[in-house]
């Protein structure tokens, strides 16, 4: 049976994740607020970002960068940027 949570990325009723897929604090936080749909949108958003900025995941810097575009996406509804994208009109 899925668990259901309140997504705070898109303001409703969701399916929620079927375990906790980040570590720590902020792991259990969008494990108990992100829904599987707002996380497979982050997890297409993070490749992009990953490949065009040319990030590192062994260097803390680029972690740490990734984790701030993660937060900001799923949190507070900030689009990260990336160059050259233009998002699909709705």
């Amino acid at each position: 049976m899925s668990r259901t949570v309140f997504c705070e990325h898109f303001q409703k009723e969701a399916e929620g994740l079927d375990f906790q897929l980040y570590p720590g604090e902020l792991g259990e936080r969008i494990f108990n607020h992100i829904s599987k749909d707002a996380w497979a949108e982050w997890q297409k958003k993070q490749t992009m970002l990953i490949n065009e900025k040319r990030l590192n995941m062994m260097d803390p810097t680029d972690r740490e960068f990734l984790e701030k575009q993660m937060t900001a996406f799923l949190f507070e509804g900030k689009a990260p940027e990336i160059e050259g994208y233009t998002p699909p009109e709705s």
